[in-house]
C-alpha cells in the first residue's frame, strides 16, 4: 500500500498505530479501550499509553512521534489561546471549533467525543443534598442565599481563580464567606472529596471534577452547570489525519463507544481504578466486552 503523505506526516495502513495517553487515571482508561478497539479491528498498534502531561502528549500527536490520544475539548481553548471565546462553554460549539481549528492549522481530527464533561464542579454529600433538593447549581445558589451550612474543600486555585468558584459564584449570584471554605493545599480532588465525604472541620461540599471516580464512590451529587459557568471538557479521539485516511475504520470503531461513556460511566469505572485499584487494563476490557465492542 503507498504511503499517503499529507502535511503532518505519511502512514501507511501496514504501520502500528501508536497509541498514547496522558498520565492519569482516565487518560489512560481511554487510551487503552482505543487501543484494545484498534487491536479488535485488526489495526496494527503500539502501545504509548501513559505517556506524560499534556504538553508531552500533544507535542508528540503534533511531532508526528504518536498517532492517537484522548484530549478534552476545552483545552483547544489553551492550544489555539482563545479562552475567553464563550464558545468553549457550550460543549457543541467547543468541540465544532476545535475540530475545525485543529485540521486546518495541524492536520489533526477529532473523532465524536464522549457525553462527559470532566471539568471543575461543585459536589454535596448526598445525605446534604438529598433533604435539601440540591441536583444543580440554581438549586445549590438558592440553598446558600437562604442560609444553607454549605462548607467547601477546595484548592487555592479554585477559589481564587476567576475561571473557578468566582465564574461560579457571579453566573448563579451567591457567595461563600471565608469560614465557608476550607482551603486545602496542592488542590488533588481525591482529597477534597474524602474531607466532604469525612465531614472534616464541617465540610460538606468538594471541589470536584465532573468524572472523578470517588464521587459515587463515597456518596456525593455532583451540581448540575445548567448555565455554563465553566468550560467544557469532553474527552475525544485526537488522531493525525494521515493515519485516519490509511485506517478509515477507526472514526467507524470509536465512535459508539465514546458515545456510550456518559459522565456517570466514567465516575463508575474511573472508581473502579483510583477507589478499588483494579488494573486499567481489566477494567477496559471488562466494560468493551459488556458492551459488545470486545467479543
Amino acid at each position: 500500500m503507498l504511503g499517503l503523505v499529507l502535511a503532518g506526516g505519511s502512514a501507511r495502513a501496514g504501520d502500528a498505530v501508536r497509541v498514547g495517553s496522558k498520565l492519569d487515571a482516565e487518560s489512560g482508561l481511554l487510551g487503552t479501550m482505543i487501543l484494545q478497539v484498534l487491536q479488535a479491528n485488526g489495526i496494527p498498534t503500539e502501545n504509548r499509553i501513559q505517556l506524560g502531561p499534556t504538553k508531552i502528549v500533544r507535542g508528540a500527536l503534533l511531532a508526528g512521534e504518536i498517532d492517537i490520544y484522548p484530549e478534552y475539548t476545552g483545552n483547544g481553548a489553551f492550544f489555539f489561546n482563545m479562552d475567553s471565546d464563550p464558545a468553549w462553554k457550550n460543549a457543541q460549539a467547543g468541540y465544532e471549533m476545535v475540530r475545525r481549528l485543529d485540521r486546518e492549522r495541524n492536520n489533526i481530527v477529532w473523532l465524536k467525543p464522549a457525553p462527559a464533561n470532566n471539568t471543575w464542579a461543585i459536589a454535596v454529600r448526598k445525605d446534604v443534598a438529598a433533604p435539601n433538593g440540591l441536583a444543580s447549581m440554581d438549586d445549590f445558589a438558592r440553598w446558600v442565599t437562604a442560609g444553607g451550612k454549605a462548607k467547601i474543600a477546595a484548592s487555592a486555585e479554585f477559589v481564587e481563580s476567576p475561571a473557578a468558584l468566582p465564574s461560579f459564584q457571579k453566573t448563579y449570584g451567591f457567595t461563600l464567606r471565608p469560614e465557608q471554605m476550607l482551603v486545602l493545599a496542592g488542590g488533588d480532588t481525591a482529597a477534597t472529596i474524602r474531607a466532604a465525604a469525612e465531614g472534616t472541620s464541617g465540610v460538606n461540599t468538594a471541589m470536584v471534577y465532573g468524572t472523578d471516580g470517588a464521587i459515587s464512590a463515597l456518596d456525593l451529587v455532583v451540581m448540575g452547570d445548567t448555565k455554563g459557568a465553566q468550560m467544557v471538557y469532553e474527552p475525544a479521539p485526537t488522531i493525525r489525519a494521515a493515519v485516519l485516511e490509511a485506517h478509515p475504520r477507526i472514526g467507524e470503531a470509536l465512535a459508539p463507544v465514546f458515545a456510550s461513556l456518559d459522565a456517570e460511566t466514567l465516575r463508575t469505572l474511573n472508581a473502579r481504578i483510583s477507589v478499588e485499584g483494579q488494573d486499567v487494563k481489566q477494567v477496559a476490557t471488562a466494560y468493551l466486552t459488556s458492551k459488545g465492542f470486545l467479543k
